[in-house]
């Protein structure tokens, strides 16, 4: 999703849970990590923590109605996830505000029954639920005490669960009250699986899978198998589910794909969850599939420069003796000449470098980009033959002048960079040059100018702090503005493990170009 395209929308309407692992706290961690805008209105506040719910105060129905109304004249909703409804009075206002603003994508989740087994709610708000929530039901996510509690309410026998038959049984007879579907959470039961069959789970030893039912508009069950985790981490299962299948389908999934989605995302949130936080059922792990990038938006080259396996390389690249000598106006002239030759060559290469990025793009601006580079460089060759010549060196001896081996090493590892990974790669291992001889040329001119007058180097620096080949770079002119303009915009696609595979790239690069610099000091 880029940045200016707007999230799906999610509300979520449920209780709170000062621990984190479950209610609002869980559904905005869920929602969040699948890409989606969170809104939410508490229902209830609650003491509890991993080993247990202490109390809960009931926030005043009407003060929820304005939170709800409050939301939905603004921001407005794709998807509306529910949760703990703890009072007759809050599931009428519930009802009611689904109702009047006619919210028909709903995820219902039924918080009636607790970990323990006790149940949570009155007979009576139970029957209100049934009433008043059930006919604005697009799914109903109850596990299977929680459907056993509900249909008891209905006056409903239900036999005890033995098969995933009987799961669906369960399922189908609760949708005949309202729930366009249904998706009946099989958790608390697991099964063994031999070949296509399933069996109840005897033993511990033979819990191999839980198969969640979904039963869709027409009575069709599907059955979404899922491996069974064995883990005391699954505070908050039923909130996360649910919200996770509300931000798939507000993301544009078909019911039956965000369910399974939904699922292959708790199953792996309970798989990789942490041990130590809470003493009772610990939190499901919601950011699994999640990373964060060590730097902020546009700001990708600055953590380049300031990284550990960098910075040194940096520091010795960009303060090297060279260019010290470069704007006091001391260095040796058979130096510099040396220097110049081997520039030259390294611009050939440099530009070759470019056009391989620009055969490696993908999009007309990416060849617009290296196809601009080039030209930039075309021009800095042209002005750096006039310039050579004014020391003596003529384009007939940088043509028959011979690569150093410093030079060989660097624009190789390029190409080689260049041939071997991707487009982006390329940009990074090209980007110490650029970025580089920019800083250098304004260091200098800040801390030589008092030896500018007489100088016969005062051009080199020139050349390089000016604004065609970098000044404004942030605003993205010159040579190296649409290099920061590139290496921005594709730095924040690529993954953590990625960026720090690109900082050795640069690291090597940057350390190649101080090996430049000794080249010419040493005329090596």
């Amino acid at each position: 999703m880029s940045a200016e395209a707007t999230p799906p929308r999610v509300l979520t309407i449920a209780g709170s849970d000062p621990s984190g692992g479950a209610g609002i706290e869980a559904d905005i961690k869920v929602i969040t990590a699948h890409g989606c805008y969170a809104m939410t209105a508490i229902t209830a506040l609650t003491a509890q923590n991993t080993c247990g719910v202490r109390g809960v105060h009931i926030v005043p129905p009407e003060f929820l109605r304005s939170s709800l109304e409050a939301v939905l004249e603004d921001v407005g909703v794709d998807v509306v996830k529910t949760g703990m409804l703890a009072g007759e009075e809050t599931v009428k206002v519930v009802a009611e505000v689904l109702k009047k603003y006619k919210l028909e994508r709903t995820v219902i989740d039924p918080v009636m029954v607790s970990t323990s087994g006790s149940e949570l709610l009155p007979t009576s708000t139970v029957a209100a639920f049934i009433e008043h929530i059930f006919p604005h039901t697009y799914l109903l996510t109850p596990n299977i005490p929680e459907a056993k509690l509900l249909l008891s309410t209905l006056n409903i026998t239900v036999d005890a669960v033995t098969s995933v038959e009987t799961v669906i049984e369960i399922a189908k007879a609760l949708q005949t009250h309202g729930p366009k579907n249904i998706l009946l959470k099989g958790g608390h039961i697991p099964f063994r699986k031999i070949g296509t069959k399933y069996y109840l789970a005897e033993k511990e030893g033979e819990r191999e899978v839980v198969v969640d039912v979904l039963v869709v508009e027409g009575g069709t069950a599907v059955c979404v198998e899922s491996p069974y985790v064995d883990s005391k981490n699954t505070h908050g299962t039923g909130c996360s589910l649910a919200s996770s299948i509300a931000a798939n389908l507000a993301r544009g999934f078909t019911l039956e794909d965000a369910v399974r989605a939904a699922c292959n995302y708790i199953s792996a949130a309970i798989r990789t969850s942490f041990s130590g936080i809470g003493k009772g059922h610990g939190p499901i792990n919601h950011l699994h599939s999640n990373y964060v990038l060590p730097f902020a938006p546009g700001h990708f080259v600055d953590y380049l420069l300031n990284h550990p396996r960098v910075k040194s390389h940096w520091h010795d690249y960009t303060h090297h003796d060279f260019a010290n000598q470069l704007g006091a106006g001391t260095l040796d002239k058979e130096c510099f000449k040396h220097y110049l030759m081997q520039d030259y060559l390294f611009l050939i290469q440099f530009a070759r470098a470019n056009a391989l990025a620009g055969y490696k793009g993908t999009t007309i601006s990416d060849l617009s980009k290296a196809a601009t580079i080039i030209h930039y460089v075309e021009r800095e060759m042209t002005l750096h033959t006039s310039y050579c010549a004014s020391f003596g060196v003529m384009q007939s001896q940088m043509d028959s002048a011979t690569e150093s081996q410093a030079c060989t090493a660097y624009t190789r590892y390029v190409l080689d960079i260049g041939q071997t990974q991707d487009y982006f790669a390329l940009q990074v291992a090209m980007a110490p040059c650029l970025l580089g001889y920019r800083h250098v040329a304004v260091r200098l001119e800040k801390e030589y100018a008092a030896t500018a007058q007489g100088n016969m180097y005062w051009k080199w620096v020139q050349s390089y702090s000016g604004d065609d080949y970098g000044g404004a770079y942030r605003e993205g002119r010159g040579e190296v503005g649409v290099l920061v303009e590139l290496l921005e915009k594709y730095s924040i696609k690529q993954s953590a493990g990625r960026i720090e595979e690109l900082v050795e790239i640069f690291a090597k690069a940057t350390k190649l170009e101080e090996g430049f610099w000794t080249m010419g000091l040493e005329r090596g």
